[in-house]
């Protein structure tokens, strides 16, 4: 029985894979942070594991029960990530860190983490970015920043992975009908405050956390996307899906830099002085 471990499988594109993958007759090793969604993903029927892509010791004890296992990974899905939205200076460094801690550093912990495994079968990891790392918008400085950088440790691991057998494939998401809007729109109010020199244009902060919302493409049919090429013979190097996914990337690729800046600073509230 072929293997997948799939993080972040508390609800959304996570939990959407680790059924599509079940569904198809692999042992799932679905994670989440939180014992209450463990409990519900063991009830149905995953292999459920607490983990925190945070915690080093957390990653190694997965590491080890997996080598323990002794059937190798088939599948690795670096999923588990969340948008840190407002001003890139309200933020701050901490807020930079702890968005790259949990969206960049922790492809890189896990993948080698499991890296033996992985070689052992020959697997493919996917990484789960978002068109937000093609077309930068403001007030998701930080969240834009991790996502561009998801692609570039992509492009890095296929070609260093290669070798081993072992295939990269980076999953690009538009809007997709998610926790993450809610989520965001949370971080963002957190961040949100009188004292801060954006408070005038709080509005387009609410807007930009909200914007992955807009006309969503259901998860269900992101995730049967996402395993249909998973499970081609060659499975492609970059997926793009969902609302947005394929037209955010030409804009940014086909408008001039100062139009495309004008257009998203009106669309968020930026013009004028402050």
């Amino acid at each position: 029985m072929p293997i997948a471990l799939i993080t972040g499988c508390s609800s959304g594109i996570g939990r959407a894979l680790a059924n599509n993958f079940k569904d198809a007759g692999y042992e799932v090793w679905a994670t989440a942070r939180k014992p209450a969604d463990v409990a519900q993903l063991k009830a149905a029927g995953f292999v459920a594991v607490q983990l925190d892509v945070n915690d080093s010791l957390e990653v190694d004890q997965l590491s080890a029960r997996l080598k323990q296992h002794g059937q190798g990974l088939d599948v690795l899905i670096n999923n588990a990530g969340y948008g840190a939205m407002g001003p890139l200076l309200d933020g701050g460094v901490k807020g930079l860190q702890q968005q790259f801690e949990t969206n960049v550093f922790s492809v890189v912990g896990i993948t080698r983490a499991l890296f033996e495994p992985l070689r052992r079968n020959r697997g493919l990891v996917i990484n789960i970015g978002s068109v937000s790392g093609v077309l930068v918008t403001p007030f998701a400085g930080a969240y834009c920043a991790s996502k561009a950088a998801v692609h570039a440790l992509s492009d890095a691991l296929r070609m260093e992975l290669a070798p081993f057998g072992i295939r990269v494939m980076e999953v690009q998401p538009g809007a997709i009908d998610t926790h993450f809007g809610k989520n965001a729109s949370a971080q963002a109010e957190q961040l949100i405050a009188e004292g801060s020199p954006w408070w005038p244009v709080r509005d387009g902060i609410r807007a930009r956390a909200n914007a992955s919302q807009d006309n969503p493409t259901p998860v269900a049919a992101c995730a049967k996307a996402v395993f249909d090429a998973a499970r081609k013979t060659r499975p492609p190097a970059l997926l793009r899906v969902g609302n947005g996914s394929r037209a955010m990337p030409l804009l940014a690729a086909l408008l001039p830099r100062a139009l495309l800046q004008k257009i998203l600073m009106k669309r968020f509230g930026l013009t004028g002085s402050l």
